[in-house]
């Protein structure tokens, strides 16, 4: 079975599919915390302003959650992995949120724990630190007041009106003292968000660090963990071998997460990451292999998600939902390659190739036949 796909110049070249698709093992339970950051599925029939009133197709979006727990995968929720700020608003997450919460209650052992933001102020609306208060309250209060677990993102709004890192430390001391159940804390970089350039108030990695660190000691009690998501293993493990006992780390490092998740001996992270959207299937393989001991068995299935989900992450790293869905499309999860906001085209022909080609490789194509098929479509769509 092979394929045309287009390759940068203009031209395009056979490619012959090789991988074998992936055997999850259904019903194993992991030796570390594993959370996906779950994706929405678009209603391309009913958006008809998908820039500015994006629809969702809640049964499949649903269905696609029942997908990730058979897995025993925790799901982290309305994250920017569902497009927060970036299509999907705060009266959509609030929906997204509520069902979720929902439909993990008629599923034994289902996890989740949702973002909870300030996005639902409109640029500009925040002046003040009491605004950016007040808006992470309204998300904290409707999360937690369905029983839910929040997860703190990190705040546009906050980076905007901050002036130094006691800012940050003001704001996070007054909601985490205010937080009715655990949290974990959101450390998103700049290259998945500009807007979040400098937060916790510097520049320098070390300097934000300390204020981070501070905040968690003081609110250890609260904090279940924190997510640090800056593409940079040393500075994870920087931050992962000061956290206080009790405390733990979820890698966000969709660069390096095997090892981070693997450990040094010592300590080891745990996991929140939107490439587990993507590659479940290896993934819950790979896990179950970490958990039995096998080391080898977990390197060697891991190994090949790697340079997948270096090209999906390939900057500019917050399109990198688009690769994200189109897996989902491509392996059946979906019957379009539509997102909320028209983002699937946010990424061009020649990547949606190599994504394809890497996926193949590492086993990621459930069944092969169609993922061919639907790609043959795309290609022809491009002109290919």
């Amino acid at each position: 079975m092979d394929i045309a796909l287009p390759v940068e110049g203009g031209r395009s070249t056979r490619y012959r599919l090789v991988g074998q698709p992936a055997q999850p093992v259904v019903g194993t339970r992991f030796s570390r915390i594993a959370y996906a950051a779950a994706h929405v599925v678009a209603d391309p029939l009913a958006m008809t302003d998908p820039w500015s009133h994006p629809a969702v197709d809640w049964e499949r979006t649903m269905a696609f959650r029942h997908h990730l727990w058979r897995l025993g995968f925790r799901i982290a929720e309305a994250m920017d992995t569902a497009q927060r700020g970036m299509g999907f608003d705060w009266t959509n997450a609030r929906e997204l949120i509520r069902r979720s919460i929902a439909e993990a209650r008629t599923v034994e052992g289902a996890d989740l724990a949702s973002g909870a933001g300030t996005d639902h102020l409109t640029p500009g609306a925040a002046r003040s630190l009491d605004d950016v208060i007040a808006a992470y309250e309204e998300q904290f209060g409707f999360i937690e007041g369905l029983g839910g677990k929040a997860i703190m993102m990190a705040s546009r709004a906050l980076a905007a009106v901050a002036k130094s890192p006691d800012d940050y430390v003001s704001v996070y001391d007054r909601v985490l003292s205010q937080a009715s159940g655990k949290v974990i804390l959101h450390w998103l970089g700049d290259m998945f968000d500009p807007a979040l350039k400098d937060y916790w108030g510097s520049h320098d990695f070390d300097s934000a660090l300390d204020t981070v660190v501070a905040i968690i000691e003081r609110h250890a009690g609260k904090v279940e963990g924190i997510k640090i998501s800056l593409l940079d293993a040393g500075k994870e493990v920087a931050l992962r071998n000061r956290l206080p006992e009790g405390v733990v780390m979820f890698t966000g490092d969709d660069f390096n997460y095997p090892e981070l998740i693997a450990g040094d001996g010592e300590r080891h992270s745990h996991a929140l990451l939107g490439i587990f959207d993507a590659i479940a299937p290896v993934a819950n393989a790979a896990l179950a292999r970490l958990t039995d001991g096998d080391r080898a068995g977990y390197d060697a299935l891991m190994a090949p998600t790697v340079p997948l989900s270096r090209k999906i992450f390939e900057a500019p790293t917050e399109y990198y939902k688009a690769g994200i869905v189109l897996l989902a499309w491509l392996n059946g999860h979906q019957d379009h390659f539509s997102m909320v906001g028209g983002m699937q085209s946010a990424r061009g022909i020649c990547h949606y190739a190599d994504v394809f080609r890497l996926a193949d490789q590492a086993g990621l194509l459930a069944d092969p036949e169609l993922a061919n098929a639907r790609m043959k479509n795309l290609c022809a769509m491009a002109g290919v």
